[in-house]
């Protein structure tokens, strides 16, 4: 009979075993790539999808732009990109992501309540952003992982979350107060890693110029230094790229959510507090925006709502869910409010007096219709044409142009979002 330490440490041992035997099976049937890319997928090209947060269509030609010129002039650049509804980071990030609208894939807003009302999605609550439920649709990360391939995010909207359970292979929660030089670093990084485990998606994000546009207003010598500091940025990456000989294999993609315009007097915002009871009501106002939800739906009430705005208001106006236009692509779903408000590009409404001071000097939020809510899409790599200006471009386009450059399969979200899938076929 062995002694008792000696039966304990092999007791101890083949517990260890089962456990590690365990996780290995855990690990073979989890969703995803499991951190490797797949056999065969080693020859796949990579893309690189960099987004800039409110950089809006018109800096390239304001400001020095000496790194996004350079993709201009070797791959495809779009006169602008439009958001989709409304123009906000979160509904628009991810709609870049699915190639859905934000009726389809959930994501309505940055705010915003569930099917049943009781509990809401906010974009700085992290229990909410990390949690899977709340994201319809296949983002291209998971479309990527399911493919074989391994994705990494240094942030994108989505990321953090694990969506149909599943998470790209590496990412980061967001954190403002990391460098940008630091995030770039870790970009390069990843593409230096041996084949097996690169990861053929990468997402880069930049909130800096948005920062800057809220906080400084476009024209400000903030706004310029940090358009520089992006700008320099995507320089270290295009140059990282060339220097590892991975130009004939990696895609850059830039992108930006949306524009950002000045108030023209906040002063004379349209406070709706002033003017309607927000009793049994929820207010989700932005300045550029408010969404107003029942407690109770009653169209009732909601038609005195719209009413007593559009009696009041020259800068802007309400509607109703069922009445908003087409391209809004509003759905009847619970997480879309019974009153939309929308103020004129410039001009602004909030819940109460109180908020008017905490206004920005530049915002977004208004009708992507206006061209001043619009941003760009740029793109580089060697499936793409060299130095081609294109018209405008949706965010919804984006998906299926990533799916062709990865060279994977998954179903369209539909035809006719595959506009820019042209331009990869005609390097076949």
């Amino acid at each position: 009979m062995a002694p008792k330490g000696t039966a304990d440490f092999a007791t101890s041992i083949f517990a260890l075993f089962m456990l590690a035997f365990a996780l290995l099976a855990q690990a073979d049937q989890a969703p995803g790539s499991g951190g490797r890319n797949a056999s065969g997928k080693a020859e796949n090209p990579y893309v690189v999808l960099v987004s800039i947060d409110g950089f809006s269509r018109d800096y390239m030609s304001i400001y020095p732009t000496p790194a996004l010129d350079r993709i201009a002039a070797s791959g495809i650049r779009a006169e602008s990109l439009r958001p989709v509804f409304p123009s906000l980071t979160f509904p628009n990030h991810y709609s870049i992501a699915t190639g859905l609208y934000p009726s389809e894939h959930g994501i309505v807003h940055n705010h915003f309540p569930d099917e049943t009302r009781q509990n809401w999605y906010h974009l700085w609550d992290r229990e909410s952003v990390e949690n899977g439920r709340w994201y319809g649709g296949d983002p291209i990360w998971v479309t990527a992982e399911k493919n074989g391939l391994v994705s990494a995010a240094y942030y994108f909207v989505g990321t953090e979350a694990a969506i149909q359970g599943v998470p790209p292979s590496h990412w980061h929660s967001f954190d403002a107060s990391v460098p940008g030089d630091d995030r770039v670093a870790q970009v390069i990084d990843w593409l230096q890693w041996p084949e097996d485990r690169r990861p053929h998606l990468i997402t880069l994000y930049f909130e800096h110029v948005d920062t800057a546009g809220h906080d400084f207003g476009r024209g400000s010598p903030q706004l310029a230094k940090a358009v520089a500091e992006v700008d320099a940025h995507v320089g270290r990456l295009l140059d990282a790229i060339a220097e590892q000989g991975l130009d004939d294999v990696v895609h850059v993609l830039v992108v930006s959510d949306h524009g950002q315009a000045s108030y023209v007097n906040p002063e004379e915002s349209f406070v709706l507090r002033d003017h309607i009871d927000p009793a049994g009501l929820e207010i989700v106002a932005g300045g550029a925006y408010a969404w107003i939800y029942q407690e109770r739906p009653d169209r009732e009430q909601a038609v005195a709502i719209r009413d007593s705005i559009n009696g009041s208001w020259t800068n802007g106006r309400a509607v109703l869910r069922d009445e908003a236009p087409a391209e809004w692509r509003v759905s009847d779903s619970p997480r879309y409010p019974e009153v939309f408000v929308v103020p004129d590009v410039g001009h602004a409404v909030v819940a109460d007096r109180e908020s008017v001071g905490r206004l920005k000097k530049g915002d977004h939020g208004w009708d992507p219709s206006n061209k001043a809510m619009h941003g760009i899409f740029l793109a580089t790599g060697p499936a793409l044409p060299e130095g081609e200006t294109i018209g405008e471009v949706s965010a919804v386009e984006i998906y299926p142009l990533m799916l062709d450059l990865l060279q994977i399969d998954a179903a369209l979200p539909a035809p006719g979002r595959a506009g820019l899938r042209s331009l990869v076929d005609r390097q076949d």
